[in-house]
């Protein structure tokens, strides 16, 4: 979701996917059983497609993963060469912190603004819009560097520049998977999807480093701007069918704000799915904060950068692994949250380990499986492009992901003021013989504090929100809205 900012947030935002029983290349004719999905108010009847035209959106789904791996690859290498520039010629943090700040702004206050022109537009053209966008701060980046004017006020616009474009991004890919992929296969193909954030995350640092030394930041930058021309090429050389109006889209059409409207109208007439937005916000906060503490708390738990280091890798991995779990076991989710509520307990308890526990083996294989874990996140999105209307999704998603983003954005300015002058100061007080049983009166107690109080309030949360009745069941109640094709409508109406 950012195209230059190395954070834990990029596994958190795991804008969408789904999957299911078979391989993505075999071809499954739509149903139009109205046992499976309904035929009430606003439900678009399922359509049979020919089974040529199945293969190709899923062709086309394969080129689209590939591609954007590829420009995820480049630009997350950027930022590593991005960062190494920018602390061995200022020696300070903060001006990165900056740029994660700027990057994230615009989706942070507009991204349901953009969720309107996602439904409006042709989403093929806004996601080659936004690649291209993007690329065009790549390139201004570039040329900054080899006039040898850089300034660091530069990367601040071009990050906030970026941010703009990949606000348009992300909600049009998450709806093009829907057009993209049928949906007893979403699972997988959504999980496939999500495997490129940690896959990305194992391969950028180390080829990034490798070449800094060879070429510079302006030759990695050079080579991000060509992963960002070969995505452009792949989206302008595919057909992505256009969905046609529903109930609901028709009943808010007319000027920008009623449209707007409408994407929010329809979260707040279904308590259930809306109660699950909520739920994965409060996550955003709860998780973004404490997990971008990791590294001074290995650092100060170890007391070696090495650990510290080798512990982090299993960041990735365990990502990479959890990714390709869902992969593997699609065929066998068939309520997805009887997925999400063990996935997220186990997160709880990761926490609680890291809290507690002071071994780095154990540090690590907590990490590796928290992050694990997390790719859940895929499945969330799944629901919402089941259970949304397609030519809606561009709004649901837009306002799940400002909604996201303005949790994880208070997390990180909560966090950090919290453990530098509130919970590390007290470890040293008299006080803290309460907790330090758990946690321990070492350097970095205070951080493990944090650690644990998240995986109680998660576990708590997890539990009293999966009480619910109406959560807990909403893949049930609530009927699922087919990804028919515009042309495919059109053809068959009477």
């Amino acid at each position: 979701m950012l195209s230059g900012v190395i954070s834990y947030r990029i596994l958190l935002f795991l804008i969408a996917n789904n999957g299911s029983t078979i391989g993505l290349f075999d071809a499954v004719a739509y149903s139009d059983s109205p046992s499976r999905f309904g035929l009430g108010s606003g439900i678009i009847p399922m359509i049979g497609e020919p089974i040529h035209m199945q293969q190709r959106h899923l062709r086309n789904f394969y080129i689209l993963v590939i591609t954007q791996t590829l420009s995820m690859l480049g630009s997350r290498m950027t930022s590593v060469a991005i960062s190494l520039q920018i602390f061995l010629t200022t020696g300070q943090a903060a001006p990165l912190l900056l740029v994660s700040f700027f990057n994230e702004l615009p989706a942070m206050l507009f991204n349901s603004l953009a969720g309107v022109w996602v439904d409006r537009w042709d989403r093929r053209w806004v996601m080659m819009l936004a690649d291209a966008g993007q690329a065009v701060g790549s390139l201004l980046l570039m040329l900054s560097f080899l006039s040898g004017q850089f300034q660091l006020w530069h990367l601040y616009i071009i990050a906030l520049m970026q941010g703009v474009f990949a606000m348009f991004q992300e909600p049009a890919k998450s709806a093009v998977v829907t057009m993209l992929v049928p949906e007893n296969q979403r699972n997988r193909a959504n999980a496939l999807q999500g495997m490129s954030h940690p896959l990305a995350g194992i391969l950028a640092p180390a080829l990034a480093g490798l070449l800094f030394t060879m070429i510079g930041l302006a030759g990695i930058v050079f080579i991000d701007l060509l992963t960002f021309f070969v995505a452009v090429a792949a989206v302008y050389a595919m057909h992505i069918p256009r969905p046609p109006m529903s109930e609901e889209a028709h009943a808010a059409a007319g000027n920008f704000w009623r449209e707007l409207a409408g994407g929010m109208r329809f979260l707040s007439v279904r308590p259930a799915l809306l109660g699950l937005v909520i739920y994965f916000t409060i996550m955003n906060f709860l998780l973004n904060g404490p997990l971008d503490l990791m590294i001074p708390y290995l650092v100060k738990i170890t007391g070696s950068e090495t650990l510290t280091g080798l512990v982090l890798s299993a960041e990735s991995l365990g990502g990479f692994i959890g990714a390709g779990l869902l992969v593997a076991y699609s065929s066998r989710i068939h309520r997805r949250i009887n997925v999400i509520i063990p996935a997220m307990l186990m997160v709880s308890i990761m926490f609680l380990i890291l809290g507690t526990s002071h071994s780095p083996l154990v540090l690590a294989l907590a990490v590796a499986c928290l992050i694990g874990g997390l790719q859940i996140w895929t499945l969330f999105t799944s629901i919402l492009q089941a259970k949304s209307p397609p030519d809606l999704q561009g709004r649901v998603f837009s306002i799940s992901n400002q909604l996201g983003y303005l949790g994880a954005t208070t997390s990180f300015l909560l966090i950090g003021p919290l453990v530098d002058h509130v919970v590390e100061p007290a470890v040293r007080t008299a006080s803290w013989s309460v907790v330090a049983p758990l946690v321990g009166d070492q350097a970095g107690a205070g951080i493990g504090l944090v650690l644990l109080v998240t995986g109680v309030i998660i576990l708590t949360l997890t539990i009293v929100t999966f009480a619910i009745p109406a959560v807990r069941h909403l893949e049930i109640n609530l009927p699922d809205y087919a990804a028919v094709p515009e042309e495919t409508a059109t053809a068959t109406a009477p």
